[in-house]
């Protein structure tokens, strides 16, 4: 009993570290690589923020369709997926926020490898939505 929970919180453990830390966004639709985002664990809940936007054309933006109190504020350095929690696997039951069009979705993270993070929005039920890949930044 002892060693199989010291083993379900190591693993726990493990699964927290190697999906935290800095991501490259990719966007579904185009291929190109859109951000830097930095993916952390506070108070056993993710969370994930904007760090730098890559593509030249979307330098300085803001969040001009947001219509909380992130409206008008820079995307980088805002925050855009909100208190994910543990799930298995996964993280879930949280929000992620798409700048572009200033709607949030339910979101979903789960690891395909070490180096893929996949980041999937959707709005009341996982098969209806959109899937993202986000490569770790070497």
């Amino acid at each position: 009993m002892l060693l199989s929970l010291l083993l379900s919180t190591f693993f726990t453990v493990v699964q927290n570290l190697s999906i935290t830390g800095k991501w490259v966004t990719i966007d579904d639709e185009t291929g190109k690589e859109k951000s830097e985002v930095t993916v952390f664990i506070k108070q056993n809940r993710l969370y994930a923020r904007i760090d730098r936007l890559l593509l030249e054309e979307d330098q300085g933006k803001r969040c001009t369709e947001c219509k909380d109190d992130k409206q008008g504020q820079p995307i980088e350095g805002m925050l855009i997926i909100n208190g994910l929690e543990p799930d298995g696997d996964s993280w879930s039951d949280g929000e992620i926020l798409d700048p572009a069009n200033g709607k949030y979705y339910d979101c979903t993270l789960k690891l395909e490898d070490k180096n893929t993070l996949l980041v999937r929005g959707y709005i009341g039920f996982s098969f209806i939505g959109r899937t993202q890949q986000w490569k770790r930044k070497q």
